[in-house]
């Protein structure tokens, strides 16, 4: 684990008891096999875990005190002591208002209903701990970049490069000149041509994809603000990221791949993106995106025209 992740999801005050389970989902796949266990307990047992010492929350999981001690500092508490009352504030959360009883472990045979269901509280799910873990401080300061930028690419390939075009569709809409770019080559000659007062913006999930990291490093070194928004804080995207903007580990299951629940999760971060930008240029926003309104209306309506 870097310092640059424990600063992301790093805070003034320890996170909420609600917002446990989903900081434990976000960071477990950047943590230690040890630590994975220790975090792995807190969040599937609270109510059991409350009730044990360090030491004894060491021996369930067959770890070390220092382990312990570790996980809590890294999950953003001062101490075990502090882990302890969040695990039996979260314990007091789920009895008072539990939540259904799905998984998102979808089966060949499952009613449709069933598949309604698991898939519906799946994406409530991975929303909630998207939102649990997004630093607001890095999502201002690339609100301020992209509000400003003369110019904002964005890159993404395959299910992310969905989520570029749909960023990129709303920042046109008000009035920013922004483009997705799916192929790689382009993506690449396009951002030798950015420079300082430019942004750039890479959506992986993997934060490995070299298609996208590669373009994203030439921006970064053409002196374009850059942004990342990526499941894992710990990815190579990141070298290359002034702001960083991490959403939920996806929970992938042969019927339903990463890529569904990544989706999820990185079109919440982009919509909170967009709706920061246009409440940070509202005076020039709300005519473009009237205009562009106006511009279609025939569309929906013909007989109008």
């Amino acid at each position: 684990m870097t310092s640059d992740v424990k600063e992301i999801f790093s805070s003034d005050s320890p996170p909420a008891p609600a917002a446990l389970a989903a900081k434990v989902r976000t960071l477990a796949p950047s943590m230690t096999r040890s630590m994975q266990l220790v975090a792995e307990a807190v969040a599937g047992d609270p109510a059991g875990c409350a009730a044990l010492t360090v030491t004894g929350l060491a021996e369930r999981t067959g770890t070390s005190e220092a382990t312990v001690v570790r996980t809590a500092r890294l999950l953003g508490y001062p101490g075990y002591r502090d882990l302890r009352l969040a695990l039996a504030g979260l314990a007091a959360h789920q009895e008072s208002g539990r939540a259904p009883a799905v998984t998102a472990d979808i089966a060949v045979d499952d009613p449709i209903a069933d598949v309604v269901a698991k898939l519906a509280y799946d994406e409530q799910q991975t929303l909630a701990d998207t939102a649990a873990g997004l630093d607001t401080v890095q999502l201002g300061a690339a609100v301020a970049a992209a509000s400003t930028a003369r110019r904002i690419d964005v890159y993404g390939v395959g299910a992310s490069s969905l989520v570029g075009q749909d960023l990129a569709q709303k920042l046109l809409r008000i009035g920013l000149i922004a483009h997705a770019h799916t192929d790689p080559h382009l993506a690449v000659t396009n951002a030798v041509q950015l420079r300082s007062g430019d942004v750039a913006i890479a959506i992986t999930h993997s934060g490995s994809t070299g298609d996208v990291i590669e373009p994203l490093q030439v921006a970064f070194d053409r002196g374009a603000t850059t942004i990342a928004i990526t499941g894992r804080p710990d990815g190579p995207v990141t070298q290359y990221a002034d702001h960083v903007l991490t959403t939920s580990t996806a929970r992938e299951s042969e019927l339903r791949p990463a890529a569904m629940s990544s989706r999820t999760s990185q079109l919440l971060v982009v919509d909170c993106l967009f709706i920061g930008v246009a409440q940070r240029t509202y005076e020039t926003a709300a005519p473009a995106l009237a205009a562009s309104y106006e511009a279609l209306a025939h569309r929906h309506n013909p007989r109008t025209r």
